[in-house]
């Protein structure tokens, strides 16, 4: 079998498991992301996310994170929902309204690689859901299937950005992909939407300065400074995705496990701030919403009704 049978192998299978898209590059090092990610952490751009200062090398170079890669395979798993919460409640990002993405993508993820060490032989790779420093837009953007938006979110021009990044990196010599143009143009819809003016120039996000930020990722108090400006977000934030011309081409996703519980649906501001720890267990099981625990979502509705 030659590397365009492989690689047609690859992403016949891809789609076959529920994929969007699937892109190949070159595995190597990240020549111009190295210096960006250096002055986004030198200038604290990651505010108290410590993690992003480790493993500097191997986020730059997936050679270091598997012997002998020659490929990173991308994927996009769509998870724009059919139906949205009640409009009189405190806010969920979409990407949390069902089963945390990292059991469904992972799943996913070792079927995909089974099935290549099955029709291919041995193949030695690692699959990867933002569980390790992987720049997954970077490699998606250099993959094609996308490019980095002026929000730093991966957009593309038939879906949107609605979807979550994964990664398989191999061992395994494959056609490579190419990027794709830039289709942000002069739209700056984005940066102008920003409750929290976090994206501080084109293509640059403050992450000590976002709602997603404050929300999920901060331990600590959210600075008074912020108070009246998170928009009603108590879980993540999708305005600079809402608003971007892109997604008005989103599609539902057909995903059964990123289904809702209805009773996030429905629930309005006053059921939010009444949520017993039953409840919340209830409507969150295997939700990515327990990484805040009911503690911090009871701190994120308190900051919010102030």
């Amino acid at each position: 079998m030659n590397a365009t049978q492989r690689t047609q192998l690859i992403k016949t299978e891809a789609k076959n498991l529920g994929f969007l898209s699937c892109g190949i590059s070159k595995a190597g090092f990240l020549e111009e992301e190295a210096p960006r990610l250096e002055k986004w952490l030198h200038q604290n751009m990651h505010g108290e996310m410590q993690y992003m200062e480790n493993h500097f090398d191997k986020r730059l170079d997936p050679t270091k994170l598997v012997d002998g890669a020659k490929s990173v395979v991308s994927l996009l798993l769509n998870y724009y929902p059919s139906e949205f919460q009640n409009l009189e409640s405190y806010k969920i990002s979409k990407y949390a309204y069902g089963t945390d993405y990292h059991f469904v993508i992972k799943d996913k993820l070792k079927n995909l690689l089974d099935y290549i060490q099955e029709k291919i032989g041995e193949v030695h790779g690692r699959v990867f859901v933002d569980s390790a420093p992987v720049l997954d837009k970077a490699w998606a953007a250099k993959s094609g299937l996308g490019w980095i938006g002026k929000n730093s979110n991966l957009l593309t021009q038939q879906v949107g950005s609605f979807y979550f990044i994964a990664e398989l990196i191999l061992d395994l010599e494959l056609e490579y992909d190419t990027p794709v143009t830039d289709h942000c143009g002069t739209c700056t819809a984005c940066i102008d939407a920003c409750p929290t003016q976090a994206i501080v120039e084109p293509y640059v996000v403050d992450g000590s300065k976002c709602i997603s930020y404050f929300t999920i990722e901060l331990k600590n108090e959210i600075p008074t400074e912020f108070q009246g400006k998170l928009d009603d977000w108590m879980f993540g934030c999708d305005v600079c995705q809402d608003v971007c011309p892109w997604n008005r081409f989103s599609k539902p996703h057909q995903e059964p496990l990123f289904h809702p519980n209805p009773e996030l649906l429905s629930f309005t501001k006053k059921d939010w701030e009444e949520i017993t720890e039953d409840v919340f267990k209830k409507i969150f099981k295997k939700s990515p919403v327990k990484r805040t625990k009911l503690a911090g979502l009871k701190r994120n509705i308190d900051f919010l009704k102030h």
